[in-house]
């Protein structure tokens, strides 16, 4: 199947790992409650955001059914009187933005369903057990030797996956688990090869896979039976919890933190290495590891949930390793999981953050080695080690496995190539989601830096380095332009001279020659004759005047070289004339 080809009915487009984030964007008082608008946007994308409205009391129900998680929530408190003050409500507007941040960022109370209803009511309002018993119900009416004895409330993550604890009608001691899930985002198998798959995995026979009784599908869905196991998953030991208690009650808040020894470690990481090692060489995509899906049984390790896969169902920690774009493959994928899991065992907790700076102490040194191969922040941008090279460190190449069952899990090649062209399509899926969050992340870092306290400075000083620079380079202009100017009028006219009776030189320095008046440019020559100078005075007078004379210059007056020079003395010009 074409990676961009139009995917099959019943197959459910939205990834339920991609987070929420919630922004409190206004608030509006009516007669006798305060609502709040808020903006909830899923993954980078602005575009894919809508508002929901919200009151005070529907963040109560909201943190009343989170109370199961046994965290203390940072809610703020109620308020009977003067709860609708300005000051009150931009106060109380400021806690509840608190307390969406602490939800929206915390990995296991994001991901349930009581949050997603709250955030996006649009796509979370199905009732999905009733959905379940409905599918589940239509299956019995073929299958008439299963019975329900009761439905397992919310004991996995996955809000679109269902178990109900089952039995067989003649032998009503022996219990069983039903799983039920709907078609997720990456599922880009045919409806023809995913229920052969499906139908295959019963017969998948291998020391450390816990083994299906029962599967079947339809085109929207998948159902599958195993054992039930009193003791539960690695994640129950690890937290010290009940197997049929809510996800959030054994896992949100563990009372006592504590990790498995050092052998428990390297034995349960070698068998987990193992068996990832046999899916891969058979080419059979798994990218869903954690300790929730890995069975105990006495000091063996069972691996779970191996048709999620096959259903194309989003990882547990999709939105980890979406950050990287060296972990693009599902194997990489894997070794990253397991890194998480590694963690897990070995301090009793998941990790605050991904990449992880500095590991605690742990146990052996051969530990953090690996650590740091699968979580550190070099590991997570080069890339992950395979499968191979983790069975090859020093943590688990000296543990010996005994185990008398042999592996056998036959794939018919035509499905080993359908496989094949599902696991390049999950991948590409997930290389362009991580292309997209690479592309934001510059985007943000640029506007960040951009909209910085020391890059405003920085612009601040290159706006008055440019403006000075600017002021000078147009006060150069001016003064070229008020240089050619006088150059331009001292020689637009020749002087006007007696034939008879050429200018001494210090004569027409003395009557200032080159001098403009009234917009026209002439020059005043003194000969011998005091005659000479007033022709050429009436010569002047003879061509006219402009429209704007200069005062002491109206047409008609009689305009002497006072006047037209003010700045020579009288002195100058008495000399002047008795020349």
């Amino acid at each position: 199947m074409a990676f961009m080809e139009k995917p099959p009915a019943g197959k459910v487009l939205l990834d339920d790992t991609v987070p929420l984030t919630a922004a409190i964007e206004a608030s509006q008082s009516l007669q006798s409650h305060t609502e709040y608008i808020i903006r909830v946007q899923r993954g980078i994308s602005v575009e894919n955001s809508w508002q929901i409205v919200r009151r005070y009391s529907d963040f109560d129900l909201l943190n009343n059914s989170l109370q199961i998680a046994g965290l203390s929530l940072p809610l703020p408190p109620k308020k009977l009187i003067g709860n609708m003050d300005r000051e009150f409500i931009a106060e109380r507007q400021k806690g509840l933005q608190n307390y969406l941040n602490v939800i929206t960022t915390n990995h296991i109370l994001s991901n349930c369903e009581l949050v997603k209803k709250f955030l996006d009511p649009n796509n979370y309002s199905a009732n999905y057990t009733e959905i379940a018993l409905q599918q589940v119900s239509m299956f019995f009416r073929s299958e008439p030797k299963w019975e329900v004895v009761e439905p397992l409330k919310d004991i996995g993550w996955r809000i679109r996956k269902k178990y109900f604890l089952m039995k067989i009608k003649n032998q009503p001691k022996e219990r069983l688990v039903l799983s039920w899930a709907d078609l997720g985002p990456d599922k880009y198998l045919s409806d023809k090869d995913f229920q052969c798959l499906i139908k295959l995995l019963p017969s998948c026979l291998h020391p450390y896979i816990y083994r299906v009784t029962f599967a079947t599908a339809n085109e929207s869905s998948a159902l599958l039976i195993r054992m039930f196991n009193e003791k539960g998953t690695l994640k129950d030991l690890i937290y010290k919890a009940k197997p049929k208690d809510p996800f959030l009650r054994k896992y949100c808040n563990p009372k006592k933190i504590q990790g498995l020894e050092l052998q428990q470690i390297k034995t349960y990481g070698r068998q987990i290495l193992e068996v990832l090692k046999f899916l891969h060489d058979k080419g059979f995509p798994y990218g869903h590891l954690h300790a929730s899906n890995v069975m105990l049984e006495g000091d063996t390790c069972r691996l779970l949930d191996l048709e999620n896969s096959l259903l194309g169902l989003p990882s547990f920690y999709r939105s980890y390793f979406a950050q990287f774009r060296k972990i693009n493959t599902l194997e990489s994928v894997d070794v990253h999981c397991f890194g998480h899991l590694l963690y897990e065992m070995t301090y009793g907790r998941p990790p605050d953050s991904v990449p992880v700076d500095s590991f605690p102490p742990a146990p052996s040194m051969a530990v953090v080695a690996v650590l740091e191969s699968t979580l550190s922040c070099e590991a997570c941008k080069n890339g992950m080690p395979t499968v191979s090279r983790l069975l090859q460190m020093p943590l688990f190449s000296d543990v010996l496995l005994t185990t008398s069952e042999k592996p056998q899990f036959k794939i018919p090649t035509k499905l080993k190539e359908a496989l094949r062209i599902a696991k390049e399509c999950i991948e590409k899926r997930l290389i362009e989601e991580q292309k997209q969050i690479h592309q934001h992340r510059r985007l943000t870092r640029a506007q960040s830096h951009h909209g910085s306290e020391e890059e405003r400075k920085k612009r601040k000083i290159l706006a008055r380095k440019k403006s000075k620079r600017s002021a000078v380079e147009n006060s150069e202009e001016h003064s070229a332009k008020y240089s050619n100017s006088n150059n331009s009028g001292s020689g637009a006219s020749s002087p006007l001279t007696s034939p008879s009776s050429p200018t001494p030189p210090s004569t027409a320095a003395a009557l200032g020659l080159g001098k403009r008046c009234k917009g026209r440019d002439f020059h005043i020559t003194s000969t011998s004759s005091a005659s000479t100078t007033s022709s050429s005075l009436a010569s002047c007078e003879h061509r006219g005047a402009p429209t704007a004379s200069a005062p002491g210059c109206e047409r008609g007056e009689p305009r002497g070289l006072t006047q037209l020079h003010p700045e020579l003395p009288e002195r100058n010009f008495e000399e002047s004339r008795n020349l």
